[in-house]
């Protein structure tokens, strides 16, 4: 099983709306990518803070999918990148941090 991870640095000056992110974004994510057989969840998170205490987190935001492998989250996600990709200044002006992780051990 793969999870890919899309970070969003917490980059000063940066604008993120969550509430179009969970409500608007992810729906409609899910809803296009959910269909494929390889897809096993996804999950979002919103970064609180770093481990220094009162310190910024490093991302205002996440978002996991995870499939059964890259080439069947590829398959799900290149038919509606336009879309997606597309949809991004709705909600974001930051360049997300793409990331392709096997996953060795998830309770």
């Amino acid at each position: 099983m793969v999870r890919i991870s899309i970070l969003y640095p917490n980059n000063a000056g940066a604008r993120f709306d969550v509430s179009y992110y969970v409500e608007t974004h992810m729906p409609m994510s899910i809803e296009l990518l959910g269909c494929h057989p390889g897809f096993r969840g996804v999950s979002v998170e919103r970064g609180l803070a770093g481990a220094a205490p009162g310190s910024d987190p490093a991302y205002i935001a996440m978002c996991h999918f995870l499939f059964d492998s890259i080439d069947d989250f590829l398959a799900a996600f290149m038919p509606h990148a336009p879309m997606l990709q597309g949809d991004m200044p709705n909600y974001t002006d930051i360049e997300p941090v793409i990331q392709f992780n096997e996953v060795l051990l998830s309770r």
